[in-house]
């Protein structure tokens, strides 16, 4: 089902948050703690994304393979700091391919997506929505999965002009409203602030004055971190978060 986390805030080396941490990202793809049923390890893929500079376009590193295999990884996380990165590990859902393409983040422009769950009834149950994208938006998915086609959904509404929570906050009620019992824990970035569905997963946040850290799980066991509720819709900034109920159908 995936493990994800977006980070806001002075510069951080990006080992911090995916290998160095107790509970950090690495550890989650080989020994999460609530997949709530959805698998037992996430090994099929990850990816990183993060912004080098100011008003700069995000910079992703993707890979089929687990995170804990990548050789090169660990050394380029110790050297690279960033003030905001989204990170993902992936547990495939039976049926999707395991690909390079397939791994979150999703990116266009400013933005990073990534979802951590599964539509209920894929790929029946959401014909319905796919057919009033455009049919450009559908040929150039990412990869033929459910995550790719809610990033195109989101990201049809962002191009629109909705706000990142609006945008989330929709998707998650209309991909739930055509097919029920989905899990869609989404999460969106752009570089300025994060948000952020908790809709049938874990998800916990830890803000101070100055940053915010958004996981799937705790990356250490201090007392700062909080659950965000079942249902509920995170919007947070380095200075502020927001946590309001979601209209899920």
């Amino acid at each position: 089902m995936c493990r994800h986390l977006a980070y806001l805030g002075p510069d951080v080396p990006l080992s911090h948050l995916l290998f160095e941490a107790p509970h950090a990202l690495v550890r989650q793809a080989w020994a999460p703690r609530d997949m709530r049923g959805g698998g037992t390890i996430n090994a099929d893929g990850f990816g990183v994304g993060w912004y080098p500079g100011h008003d700069a376009a995000p910079v992703r590193y993707r890979s089929a393979a687990p995170m804990w295999s990548d050789a090169a990884l660990p050394a380029l996380a110790a050297h690279t700091a960033a003030a905001c990165l989204l990170a993902a590990v992936r547990s495939a859902t039976v049926g999707m391919p395991v690909v390079e393409t397939a791994a979150a983040p999703f990116a266009e422009g400013p933005w990073l997506f990534s979802h951590n769950g599964v539509v209920a009834g894929w790929p029946d149950s959401l014909g319905g929505l796919a057919g009033l994208l455009p049919v450009r938006d559908l040929v150039t998915l990412d990869a033929p999965t459910d995550a790719a086609l809610l990033w195109a959904l989101t990201r049809h509404r962002l191009r629109a002009g909705a706000a990142p929570g609006e945008a989330v906050a929709a998707t998650v009620a209309e991909v739930s409203a055509a097919a029920p019992g989905s899990r869609l824990n989404l999460l969106l970035t752009d570089g300025r602030q994060i948000a952020a569905s908790a809709a049938g997963h874990a998800l916990s946040v830890r803000a101070d004055a100055a940053s915010v850290l958004v996981s799937s799980e705790p990356i250490d066991p201090g007392p700062a971190w909080q659950a965000v509720p079942d249902g509920h819709l995170l919007v947070a900034t380095p200075s502020t978060l927001d946590i309001t109920a979601l209209g899920r159908s």
